[in-house]
């Protein structure tokens, strides 16, 4: 949007993030603790913010030696060039991670190589052929991971700070307003409740909005692939992208996306705009190990299915790539392995894998149902076969001991699709923050952090997205907070410090109680605080459990909301099953019902 002499502001504040994540609640943090007043929005409603660093593995990346981990990090790249000064700055903050982590996020780091070595191996060394591997860990904030702990105390860190920082959920920003002359970022334009907002941002915009995982257009013109399944937010659409290039920022790494998941970073295929189920360890193995191989559209197999899993990266002649998308791919499979994966406890019970297997007496009946070639699709499993029976499988050596050759009788088959677990690309920055311009300079006021273009290229290590996010989280809300010496003044009132601040959304509710009624809340669900009403008698005989605040996910989240509290009041007592694939939810409700519980008699 272009900036006029005479706009008139709707509100004004020293810095304006753009995206309620790791990266812009680290923003935020920062420039406020730096004397700023912060506005921070996301187009996500309360409960759904957090973008991808909610649905993490909440691993940041971590190295233990800065020469070593520069090498590891540049093999990593190889052969994509970086600049030297963002590795630099890379590097030294995963190093400095442990002192970050005590010092800001105020807990004991802990190291996933002390903790986890046997269960994480693979993964804190994602690419062990490579010099300076050993030099990497994870560092968690509590010895766990994919329970969005480290996303809460970043949320609790905004929280802590809403004196000087307004939050507004389910307010989008729809463009940046810049000065045509000087470049200058003036402000930003964001959609409240269906009306337009003018707000200018004094001394800097931040803009940590994420990737274009849920852009199909985007998708497809950047990545060239028409399915792939979201494993993360719903709300990264690509809005960065279009209010950066409408500015003059110059993008990089747009082809990059990571996977993760079954096989090479796939899931069992789910409606459009519905979020995949992430499944790794025994998941994997039960599908990738056995009778069973994937094809790709033509009928044919096109990878190692029990190749190990590197962010869905597999082994293309000498580097590691994600592999050409394919719009139906299969999981083949005979009735062996379907008994097997119907005893497997998290396959087993998925709806999505129950009720699309296809079964046929016949691999012509099957190759008819699933709409691939019956000529092509009988060769793929002769050739499986032969190689299971040989022990050599000329085509991709797998290894001999995941095949087994498939018995007579029924085949089935289910419809897989790649994963998609965050895009990378995005404006380009520099070491400062700043976001770059197609000549190479920055955009005055106008900065980013996370995976909103994110410095990981190529061959990508695990961790280092939420590395980025806290690394440049800081560098940005530092910088956006410097007093700038070319501060407009303000239109209406002559002065550059006429303050007019918005409603913030940080408002803590009260509820409503009656007779052996108690309120519990936990910040302990994967969307934020849950609060429930409990009635109980002196003796905690449970009565009746109301939920009156969640946002926990649309799917196994809320499934957990509606159904666990019933079986608490069945059989009185808290402690019941959790949930599958809902167990931070789970155990979320738990802890409101015992807050609640802990408050009679007193």
């Amino acid at each position: 949007m272009i900036y006029q002499k005479d706009t008139k502001w709707d509100a004004n504040y020293d810095v304006v993030v753009l995206g309620f994540g790791g990266a812009g609640a680290t923003a935020a943090r920062f420039a406020a603790d730096s004397g700023s007043k912060v506005l921070l929005v996301d187009a996500a409603p309360e409960g759904h913010e957090g973008g991808n660093t909610r649905y993490s593995a909440q691993l940041i990346g971590t190295g233990n030696d800065f020469d070593e981990l520069k090498k590891y990090y540049k093999n990593l790249t190889a052969p994509m060039s970086l600049d030297e000064e963002m590795i630099d700055t890379y590097v030294k903050g995963m190093v400095n991670t442990p002192n970050y982590v005590t010092k800001y996020l105020g807990v004991k780091p802990c190291s996933a190589k002390q903790y986890a070595s046997e269960r994480l191996h693979h993964a804190y060394e994602e690419f062990p052929e490579f010099e300076g591997s050993e030099s990497y860990d994870f560092t968690t904030v509590r010895e766990s991971w994919f329970d969005a702990a480290l996303w809460k105390i970043l949320r609790a860190k905004v929280v802590e700070r809403k004196d000087n920082i307004d939050v507004m959920y389910s307010t989008p920003a729809k463009e940046l307003i810049q000065d045509p002359e000087t470049r200058k970022i003036e402000g930003v334009l964001i959609e409240r409740k269906g009306k337009l907002l003018k707000v200018q941002a004094k001394n800097g915009v931040v803009m940590t909005t994420g990737g274009f995982e849920n852009n199909q257009t985007m998708v497809e013109d950047y990545l060239g692939a028409k399915r792939l399944a979201p494993l993360g937010t719903l709300y990264n659409k690509g809005d960065g992208i279009k209010m950066a290039e409408q500015v003059g920022a110059d993008f990089w790494h747009m082809h990059n996306f990571e996977s993760l998941g079954l096989l090479h970073g796939m899931a069992f295929a789910v409606p459009k705009g519905e979020r995949g189920r992430l499944m790794l360890g025994a998941q994997n193995i039960a599908v990738a190990h056995g009778s069973s191989f994937v094809i790709g559209d033509d009928g044919t197999r096109y990878f190692d299915e029990a190749e190990e899993n590197r962010h869905g990266h597999i082994k293309n002649h000498g580097q590691w790539k994600v592999p050409i998308n394919q719009e139906h791919p299969y999981l083949i499979f005979d009735e062996a392995k379907k008994a097997e994966l119907d005893a497997d406890p998290i396959i087993g019970s998925y709806p999505v894998y129950k009720e699309n297997v296809v079964k046929a007496d016949s691999v012509e009946e099957l190759a008819d149902e699933i709409k691939v070639d019956p000529a092509i699709l009988k060769d793929s499993l002769e050739r499986f076969n032969k190689a299971a029976q040989t022990g050599d499988d000329p085509e991709f050596r797998r290894d001999p001991k995941t095949m087994r050759v498939f018995a007579d009788g029924p085949i089935y088959a289910i419809q897989m699709e790649q994963t998609m677990l965050n895009t990378q690309g995005g404006a380009r920055r520099n070491a400062q923050a700043e976001i770059l311009d197609t000549k190479g300079q920055p955009i005055p006021h106008l900065y980013s952090a996370g995976e909103f273009g994110g410095i990981c290229a190529n061959q990508y290590q695990g961790g280092n997205n939420i590395a980025e996010c806290l690394i440049w989280g800081k560098i940005a809300g530092e910088n956006a907070a410097k007093a700038k010496d070319d501060v407009t003044v303000d239109a209406a009132t002559g002065a550059s410090s006429h303050d007019v601040h918005l409603t913030s959304d940080l408002n803590h509710e009260t509820f409503e109680t009656g007779k052996d009624q108690y309120i519990g809340r936990t910040n302990g669900g994967m969307g934020g605080e849950i609060v429930v009403r409990v009635t109980a008698d002196k003796d905690k005989n449970l009565k009746k459990i109301e939920v009156l605040k969640q946002a926990e996910s649309e799917d196994y989240g809320l499934k957990a909301v509606k159904t666990l509290p019933e079986e608490m009041v069945k059989q009185n007592k808290v402690d019941v099953d959790a949930v599958s694939g809902a167990s931070s939810t789970s155990r979320g409700l738990k802890d409101a019902v015992n807050d609640a519980l802990s408050k009679i008699d007193k």
